[in-house]
């Protein structure tokens, strides 16, 4: 089942024959500020799931392309996100799961604009990610436990700002807009193995990040049971699972990006900088060989070296 909010972040359910506006089906939850309706969804699935059914059979279905999607969780109360997460393509490389938060603020969904801030950046890149949500209260949860927590999946961008902070931190990565989501959420039972997706991005129509999720260091699982370690994952919580880096790119001015995950969607956004700077177009080779370096444990690694900045 794919759960979306449409137009006023309206709950809806999209199927192969259009979309099922649910308000009229769970005026409860159409009731609440549009921030939670998604979360409180999913904190009762198990009471509105018959509900949920009932309406795809019995309620009319609109054209996809009539309604406007909207990220599906608009605020999570945590936006978690896994770094340095990916073997990077080296099959040996092994890394301890390890997370920064992001803004729940930053997110925005399909067809929205990343508006790059006028912070003095060295570079702004792409990661286009797999993000589990969580579906049920998980504190401290054994990996072996941890699945029984999703609830689904969705596409995610998680845009930076490099070089503003001090390694990843929360001035690089949470400015507004700077966490695409979208289109809806696949539920788990979908998803038999998170493992076997596929990660795509396009910029421009020109291919980045194409990468499998086999290239996860950590089981998803493992990364679920660390996260709940260190801080309590509430239904509607996202954990963004990181990138393998090696399509990394810089995003500018006037580029559209396209996201898609098998078997979980697709969406774009588009990218506006008001004051129109320009990088070297196409993959960062820099920062990914950086990167890839760093999971390799090449010794004497200095500072990364981001994408170079062109004359105006």
């Amino acid at each position: 089942m794919k759960l979306a909010l449409i137009d006023d972040y309206r709950p809806a359910v999209v199927t192969g024959n259009g979309v099922v506006d649910l308000s009229s089906a769970l005026p409860v939850i159409a009731a609440l500020p549009y921030q939670v309706r998604m979360n409180a969804l999913i904190e009762g699935w198990e009471r509105h799931r018959a509900v949920v059914a009932e309406a795809v059979h019995a309620r009319p279905h609109h054209r996809l392309a009539d309604v406007r999607l909207r990220a599906p969780v608009p605020r999570p109360g945590k936006l978690v996100c896994a770094q340095l997460s990916f073997r990077e393509g080296l099959p040996d490389a092994v890394a301890s799961p390890t997370f920064f938060l992001k803004s729940p603020d930053s997110v925005i969904g399909p067809d929205d604009v990343v508006e790059l801030s006028a912070v003095d950046a060295a570079v702004f890149h792409h990661e286009a990610e797999l993000a589990v949500i969580i579906g049920s209260r998980a504190k401290a949860v054994s990996a072996s436990q941890a699945m029984r927590h999703v609830f689904g999946y969705t596409c995610f961008l998680d845009c930076s700002a490099r070089g503003v902070g001090p390694g990843t931190s929360f001035q690089d990565k949470s400015y507004d807009t700077f966490g695409p989501m979208g289109p809806w959420i696949t539920t788990a039972g979908e998803i038999p193995d998170p493992h076997a997706l596929r990660v795509k991005l396009w910029v421009d129509g020109a291919l980045r990040h194409d990468y499998p999720m086999s290239d996860l260091a950590a089981p998803v699982a493992m990364m679920i049971a660390a996260a709940s370690s260190i801080s309590t994952l509430e239904p509607g919580d996202v954990l963004a699972l990181g990138v393998n880096h090696q399509g990394l790119g810089p995003i500018q001015d006037g580029e559209t990006l396209r996201i898609a995950i098998d078997e979980v969607g697709e969406f774009k956004v588009s990218v506006s900088d008001p004051l129109k700077r320009r990088w070297v177009k196409g993959v960062d080779h820099g920062a990914a060989t950086w990167v890839r370096n760093h999971v390799a444990k090449v010794p004497g690694l200095g500072a990364p070296q981001w994408a170079r900045r062109l004359d105006h």
